[in-house]
């Protein structure tokens, strides 16, 4: 019997929201991907790529070996590692006392881990040398969020390559200035000090002075930033 299961999972959305799709991936003994598996979501957010992508992991792994799922999403990690006990108490309501976003996965997610032995690790996207499981399931959905394709080694699809790493940008010709046009006093790009108190999209406040990074829905913990897949 196998044991431990080591697996990752990611999702994908090009335009976020836009055409976005999950996948998974799981490691054989050998360290390599053994089998995997991807759907199209339609149209959808990032966040919504990424819940899915662990749900879809869950249900098709067996509940009984320990599993560990390595993720590049801090909103999806923090939400079934940090937050979800504090929404399930509350009645699926964030802190502020609203709606929890994307209930329907956060619960189904909640339900597969009850009673499991389950490890999260984080693995940061697009590195130099990074995460293969990682590199392989982010691969997996982009190019199912593309194509709106299912695939899967299942389906005897060919698992597509890793998609190119991220460098650091270089001085030079070309290089466009920092946009500084932002409310929080900052570049829109990265993380800001707010200038002003306000609540993030999880639900949650920030103060005057915090740390707190661009999302879709305006600008909150970097933690709940949306990354784009």
């Amino acid at each position: 019997m196998v044991e431990r299961i080591i697996a990752a999972c990611d999702g994908a959305s090009k335009g976020n929201p836009g055409p976005a799709a999950w996948a998974w991936v799981v490691a054989g003994t050998d360290g390599q991907v053994a089998s995997w598996e991807a759907g199209p979501l339609g149209r959808a957010t990032n966040n919504v790529a990424e819940l899915t992508a662990l749900r879809e992991l869950l249900q098709a792994t067996d509940p009984v070996v320990p599993l560990e799922v390595r993720m590049d999403s801090q909103y999806a990690m923090k939400a079934v590692t940090t937050w979800l006990p504090g929404w399930r108490r509350k009645g699926w309501k964030t802190a502020a006392g609203t709606p929890v976003a994307n209930r329907d996965l956060v619960v189904a997610i909640d339900t597969l881990l009850t009673g499991r032995d389950v490890t999260f690790v984080y693995t940061p996207a697009h590195q130099v040398d990074g995460d293969a499981l990682n590199a392989a399931a982010d691969a997996a959905a982009s190019h199912t969020a593309r194509s709106q394709e299912p695939a899967g080694s299942a389906a005897g699809s060919v698992l597509p390559p890793p998609e190119p790493a991220s460098r650091p940008a270089t001085a030079g010709r070309g290089r466009r200035p920092a946009d500084r046009r932002s409310p929080a006093a900052g570049s829109s790009r990265g993380s800001v000090a707010a200038k002003f108190p306000g609540r993030c999209r999880c639900g949650r406040p920030y103060a005057k002075g915090e740390t707190i990074a661009k999302n879709p829905d305006g600008w909150g913990h970097p933690a709940c930033a949306t990354e784009s897949g």
